[in-house]
């Protein structure tokens, strides 16, 4: 019983003292994990699934790649000049950023940590142009600046008790790597986070900034996000960043009430 206790009060203690700042957002999170332990393990999943993918994966010639990765760039160019500019350049430091498009029917997309991005060829009729495009990569980058995934691990290894481990056991510990590779789904086609619900607002209030200062007009996220509860009401199975989420017309109210912030940061 006295173990029992000593193990949640210490684990209570750096929950309370293992806190850092969502840029933009200003939330603070939970956060019980570093990049050294977390980016290694992101760019090992991303290097699997790129390998098992591999005939999925289109050249950087091919023209609905070379459109995403266009896009992508931008958006990954406008995220380093902010985060550079207002102090928050060493949560980028090691990021090695990647846009890669994969041919396959689901209505997917997704960024790992550390700037990992892959993008569905199903979502892009989903997405009809380049505005649609933004809001989605976005919206995914926006879960990595935001560090939801660290968030996740953080929270997951505190339900299980091992706050008690303390960081500088993590990168060793094969229960962490468990929680990651549960949490991304390693080893199935979708490598992806299952964020809640809070997460998944605030990835849509910093994925309109993002696209925002890239020269996407925010406004145009309304109607994707229509067309997306369109499509995956259709019958097709929805994307992960949709399965656990909030409703259709939750997000567009919230997005609806976050455009005149985003038209701020708006650069034609």
């Amino acid at each position: 019983m006295k173990r029992v206790l000593i193990v949640g009060l210490t684990t209570i203690g750096l929950a309370l003292s293992s806190c850092s700042t969502v840029p933009l957002t200003g939330r603070s999170r939970l956060n019980l994990v570093s990049d050294d332990q977390v980016l290694p393990m992101a760019f090992q999943a991303y290097s699997t699934f790129l390998t098992e993918n591999k005939n999925a994966v289109l050249s950087a010639a091919n023209p609905q790649a070379s459109r995403v990765k266009s896009i992508g760039n931008k958006l990954i160019a406008s995220v380093k000049t902010y985060m550079n500019n207002n102090n928050y350049g060493d949560l980028i430091k090691d990021y090695q950023w990647e846009v890669n498009v994969v041919e396959s029917k689901e209505l997917n997309a997704w960024c790992m940590p550390g700037g990992k991005i892959v993008v569905y060829t199903g979502i892009l009729p989903v997405t009809k142009d380049d505005a649609g495009l933004a809001t989605v990569m976005g919206h995914e980058i926006a879960h990595a600046i935001a560090g939801h995934s660290a968030e996740r691990m953080s929270q997951q290894m505190v339900s299980q008790g091992l706050g008690s481990l303390g960081n500088a056991a993590l990168s060793q510990n094969p229960k962490t790597q468990s929680i990651f590779n549960t949490l991304y789904g390693v080893g199935t086609p979708l490598a992806m986070l299952k964020y809640s619900r809070n997460q998944e607002l605030e990835a849509d209030k910093m994925g309109l900034i993002f696209m925002a200062m890239s020269g996407y007009n925010p406004q145009n996220a309304t109607a994707f996000w229509q067309r997306m509860a369109s499509a995956a009401g259709s019958g097709q199975k929805p994307p992960e960043f949709l399965s656990t989420h909030p409703s259709d017309a939750t997000r567009i109210a919230q997005i609806e009430r976050a455009i005149p912030e985003a038209m701020k940061y708006y650069k034609k």
